[in-house]
């Protein structure tokens, strides 16, 4: 297979509002050459410039599947909670429109491997997977449902949601978790994945798969939050420099999404 040309595609998940980590990923992104970026959802809430990071995603990103926010931010009522709301109201009506517009899942094919990409799992946007997970749900995140449809059997799955990121790999497939561009619970740092290969190509050819990291200015985006006034900024702050999911903040350990 010497000679074989390779493309390079940058997947990107859960931005959340945090328009500094995005600008710092897109930055390693083009810095690599890269100019192919696929978005696994959560575009927006829990950051303070969501709608700023709904344009920029407009802009770059060839694909953009849905979230669990993406999905319900634009639906949160007048009785939800006040930062809930706030998060909404910072989204204009196309934006909202763009979000619950978005698929559920998107297929292509890369040095002849099917891959697979959606927000949480092939059930639904609000099904979550964690990182340590049962046989059973490794294989659920392969199968035909109502939501993917009924296409050929993924060999790679790339999700995000949980906002940790990995790579597993069991009796010929493979499961990628990109982690988190704006609210990393692994690391304080900010991870997209690169997958490298034929892109369109049918027959096998060299294929790769990176979990790449980048520092950001953790500073400048938690100034921005207090600017603007956005609630639960505290907690978020302490997610943002701790890695430390805020349900478990006052624990011995973290995770979560």
């Amino acid at each position: 297979m010497a000679g074989v040309s390779t493309d390079r595609l940058a997947l990107i998940s859960d931005v959340h509002g945090n328009l500094t980590a995005l600008e710092a990923v897109l930055d390693d992104i083009a810095g690599r050459g890269i100019r192919r970026v696929l978005n696994l959802g959560d575009v927006a809430g829990k950051g303070p410039r969501g709608a700023a990071a709904v344009d920029r995603c407009r802009e770059v990103c060839e694909v953009t599947v849905r979230g669990n926010w993406d999905d319900a931010l634009p639906r949160v009522g007048d009785d939800a909670p006040a930062a809930t709301r706030w998060w909404r109201d910072q989204l204009r009506p196309d934006q909202r429109d763009w979000l619950t517009s978005l698929p559920l899942s998107h297929d292509l094919l890369v040095s002849g491997r099917r891959v697979r990409l959606f927000h949480a799992s092939a059930t639904s946007p609000h099904v979550r997977v964690f990182a340590e997970h049962t046989e059973e749900e490794f294989d659920g995140m392969f199968a035909a449902t109502e939501m993917t449809g009924d296409g050929p059997t993924p060999d790679v799955v790339v999700y995000g949601d949980i906002h940790d990121a990995y790579v597993r790999t069991r009796e010929g497939r493979t499961l990628v978790n990109a982690g988190s561009v704006g609210n990393p619970l692994d690391e304080p740092v900010s991870s997209y994945v690169v997958l490298e290969g034929v892109v369109d190509g049918t027959a096998p050819a060299p294929f790769g798969i990176q979990v790449v990291r980048v520092p950001y200015d953790v500073d400048a985006e938690v100034a921005v939050a207090h600017a603007v006034g956005m609630p639960a900024t505290d907690v978020w702050e302490v997610e943002l420099r701790t890695a430390r999911y805020r349900g478990l903040q006052g624990q011995a350990t973290g995770g979560g999404s």
